[in-house]
């Protein structure tokens, strides 16, 4: 069987089981403390919080998985062995409250041993049994489900059922909330199968942990306080990777004399082929293993560069298709990482051109049957890949520069700012800087290194500080949120709190509020509230927590307030404006997409009165042709005066074409704002239909990081406002251009200036000419050694380029000092026949006395004076030329 088998096969046995068959949820994750997708379970996690509900009670599927970065990272593994990965997939089924440990354990080994073949013989369990200090009870019922089957079996549970602690066998979401026991099923792979219960655990690769069962059963309620929840949960997981590569090392269960490699399977294999053909070596992948990382030798180096570059080629060829880049922060930052170690591994192999974005099409070729969004995005994986491969290698020579030099300082221990330069400017893994030292028997200040990065964390924290509305609002019940469709007249609410802003003044909070908080790139509304017939501007609205709404008022408010009815108004105008603008996003997304790709998925956004931002994951500029299709795309839209349609539904039964925002944190209900045959997740305001907007004008497209574009655009009254200040510059500037076409204006205007600027540079070389004339014929004339001409008006590169071409004159030790005046300074030179060699130390002392700049080597020098005291400057030409020359004017 291939890796491919595997996978369809495990999908079709559960759903034989009954299990609807999910789609991988996207690599950028949904939970925003997560800088990947990193565990099947995690599309599921608002299921088991209780904040989404799960129609379906079986549920299965193959997710997609980095682990790079964060808590789960095994970046800096790859490649020393053959079982750690930036990228795999997860085998998982699910149960939401329907079936529990009794089917799961006897369906694991159904289709493993009666379906896969596996020999049952070297199939261990691992079951609960806690510690002292662990949490929760003995896995009792997991263990005598274990004991019935392996009995069934004709085995002795005895030899196949090992327990563990709570670091193995025990699962934990955090300090409170849903946790389990796990029971896993390990497989012996020595080479004659006696490995037994000894082959549970540890780290060698003959004892390998095929499947991890969760059972979540209990609620930690904190202080070591545990009860159990009303619905039970199975959460299983099982690599593809591992299972594939077992199956491939072995030849099928016939022959296990070979350590176990996920790198032998059909996953891998075409990749390791193709690093071989690019390699500007003789070489083919061995499977070897450094038996010491720190000096491996040169056979095994290799092969772990065969193994770093065919598995980041997985891991940013499935990223980039599912719209992360590489960038400067956050998992961007990390994905650049993995590509810079994949380049640098890439040189050990002497691979030839633009190896990624080849290897990226030998991945997409595995890979396509499984996730079609592969084929859809070959042309951005490319373009990503060849810019960031080539733009790193133009910094790598140098960053090898910095590493050997501090080898030839320090020769017995770089320090760890060395480390942390490498890192941070030149983008050279901490790993493979400590591989390259311990090659030249250096060791390296890992410490040191660690304060640095530290010192680096704690500028970040620092500079991301911002004032916000402060408050201690957690006791306040939410507040009514009665604004999508604002009221013809005031809103009237009590006031439930009156409390401190940090900048200065008061936030009331009241039960009910038409004003929106500031969310989603949103801003907050502005209006006034009314109290006891006084009237206070509301100045801003945003939200404190449990979705309180904080109304900020610039005045200090009495807190006798509270309680009494308030008169909420929002101004409309100013909302008109801003659904305009968000509207306008939605339909701006679309066109882009549209035009460019599915790729393109938003990455950030403003919404204000004023304009729209809209940051999306692209990566090239687009053209100007591009720019106006988009902008045509999105107003065919606004002209179609399609409704904009706005309804809450549960999260589960969302339109499957609705685009989720990744970082968002959504309930079980959600709000769908749908827009012709498009249709987001969004909580704010928009107009009720497209025509209200008007129009749509794009007004600039940049670059904020690598991968990442922003449009700003205007829409609605404010474009039309727009449209009428370039029509009054337009007619301003007819004016001003006696009333002519203003395009042939500025290109007669422009013809002219060239022929000025023609007619004045001819004068400048004729004046150049006849000054390098009369200065040729004076220097010729003089008898004295050292001369001193005082020329006209021109910058210092001019009067440098005139230096040069009198030097050619002078003889012996003589010396020429040249003067011209350029606003407020002079600039100087001196220059020296082919023995006037003091020209740089006379340009030292002409800048000390007259209090300058100068300097210069040999025979040429200059620099810049002031033209504060001339008289200096005077008395020291005459020291300079020994005698009693003019004075300067």
């Amino acid at each position: 069987m291939d890796a491919g088998s595997f996978r369809s096969d495990f999908l079709e046995f559960f759903r034989e089981k009954g299990h609807r068959i999910v789609p991988s949820a996207s690599l950028m994750p949904s939970a925003p403390n997560l800088l990947f997708t990193n565990a099947g379970m995690n599309q599921f996690v608002p299921c088991f919080l209780g904040q989404r509900p799960n129609s379906d009670g079986r549920v299965a599927d193959v997710q997609k998985c980095i682990r790079a970065g964060g808590k789960h990272n095994d970046l800096e593994d790859v490649g020393y062995d053959c079982y750690h990965h930036t990228f795999f997939e997860m085998l998982g089924n699910w149960s939401f409250g329907d079936y529990f440990k009794e089917e799961a354990i006897r369906w694991a080994w159904e289709l493993l041993v009666k379906r896969w073949h596996f020999p049952k013989e070297r199939l261990m369990a691992t079951v609960y049994r806690p510690l002292p200090g662990d949490p929760a009870s003995y896995d009792g019922e997991s263990y005598a489900i274990w004991c019935r089957l392996f009995r069934e079996e004709g085995l002795d549970p005895e030899r196949h059922i090992s327990y563990g602690g709570a670091r193995d066998n025990f699962w934990m979401m955090g300090e409170t909330g849903p946790c389990g026991p796990c029971t896993e099923i390990h497989m012996d792979l020595t080479a004659r199968g006696d490995g037994g219960l000894a082959s549970v655990g540890g780290s060698s690769p003959r004892r390998m942990e095929l499947w991890n069962l969760v059972f979540i059963q209990y609620n930690a309620l904190g202080d070591e306080k545990f009860e159990q929840l009303p619905q039970r949960y199975v959460d299983t997981g099982m690599g593809l990777e591992r299972i594939a590569g077992i199956w491939a090392t072995t030849d099928g269960f016939r022959d296990f004399s070979r350590p176990p490699s996920n790198y032998s399977s059909s996953l891998f294999q075409p990749l390791l082929d193709r690093v071989a053909r690019l390699s500007g070596k003789d070489i083919t992948y061995g499977g070897s293993v450094p038996e010491n990382r720190r000096s491996p030798s040169e056979r095994e180096l290799f092969d772990c560069a065969f193994r770093a570059v065919a598995d980041h080629s997985r891991t940013l060829t499935l990223a980039i298709a599912d719209g992360i880049f590489p960038s400067n922060e956050g998992r961007g930052y990390v994905l650049r990482r993995i590509l810079r170690r994949a380049v640098l591994f890439g040189r050990r192999l002497e691979l030839r051109g633009n190896y990624l974005a080849d290897l990226a099409d030998v991945c997409r070729r595995t890979l396509e049957t499984a996730y079609g969004n592969l084929s859809d995005s070959r042309e951005v994986i490319q373009t990503t890949l060849i810019r960031e491969q080539d733009a790193f290698e133009r910094t790598i020579d140098r960053g090898l520069q910095v590493l050997e030099a501090a080898i030839g300082i320090h020769r017995d221990r770089i320090p760890g700012e060395v480390l942390f330069e490498l890192h941070d400017t030149y983008g050279f893994p901490l790993d493979l800087s400590q591989l390259i030292a311990a090659e030249r028997n250096c060791s390296v200040d890992l410490e040191g290194f660690e304060r640095a990065m530290e010192r680096q964390r704690t500028r970040a924290r620092s500079s991301q500080k911002m004032q916000k509305i402060t408050v201690e609002a957690s006791a306040l019940p939410p507040t009514v949120f009665v604004g999508y469709d604002l009221p013809d007249g005031p809103t009237e609410s009590t006031i439930l709190a009156v409390l401190p802003r940090s900048t200065g003044g008061s936030c009331l909070v009241t039960a009910e509020s038409p004003f929106y908080g500031e969310m989603g790139g949103q801003c907050g509304d502005r209006g006034a509230v009314t109290v006891d017939g006084k009237k206070w501007a509301i100045v801003a609205t945003e939200r404190g927590g449990k979705g309180t709404l904080l109304h900020a008022v610039n005045g200090s408010l009495d807190e006798k307030l509270v309680g009494q009815r308030a008169t909420l108004e929002v101004d409309k105008s100013r909302r008109r404006r801003i659904c305009a603008h968000h509207t306008a996003t939605h339909i701006l997304q679309a066109a882009l997409r549209k035009r460019l790709g599915n790729h393109v998925m938003q990455a950030g956004s403003l919404v204000t009165e004023d304009c729209l931002r809209f940051d999306f994951s692209h990566f090239r500029a687009l053209s100007e042709e591009e720019l106006a299709e988009v902008e045509r795309e999105a107003n065919g839209t606004v002209r179609a005066n399609m409704p904009v349609n706005v309804f809450e539904t549960e999260f589960e039964k969302r339109p499957p074409h609705c685009l989720a925002h990744f970082g968002e944190r959504y309930g079980g209900r959600v709000r769908v704002v749908e827009i012709g045959p498009t249709a987001e997740l969004c909580g704010g305001t928009h107009a009720s239909a497209t025509g209200e907007i008007g129009t749509i004008k794009i007004i600039a497209e940049s670059a904020i990081a690598a991968g990442t574009r922003r449009i700003c655009a205007l829409a609605g009254e404010v474009a039309h406002e727009h449209y009428g200040e370039l029509f009054r510059r337009q007619r301003e500037l007819q004016r001003e251009l006696a009333g002519g076409e203003p395009l042939e204006a500025i290109r007669v205007l422009r013809e002219r200036l060239k022929n000025f600027e023609k007619e004045a540079k001819e004068r400048t070389e004729a004046a150049r000419r006849e000054e390098l004339a009369g200065l040729s014929a004076a220097l010729r004339a003089a008898e004295r050694h050292r001369h001193c001409h005082r020329v006209r008006p021109q910058d210092g590169e001019a009067l440098r380029a005139l230096a040069r071409q009198l030097q050619a004159q002078l003889e012996g030790s003589d010396l020429l000092l040249l003067l011209a005046e350029e606003r407020d300074r002079w600039n100087f030179a001196i220059v020296g026949g082919p023995d006037g060699g003091t020209a740089g130390e006379l340009a030292k002392e002409l800048a000390t006395a007259v209090g300058g700049r100068g300097g210069g080597r040999g025979n040429f020098a200059g620099g810049t004076l002031p033209r504060t005291d001339d008289r200096a400057l005077t008395g020291w030409i005459r020291k300079f030329q020994g005698d009693d020359s003019e004075q300067l004017s």
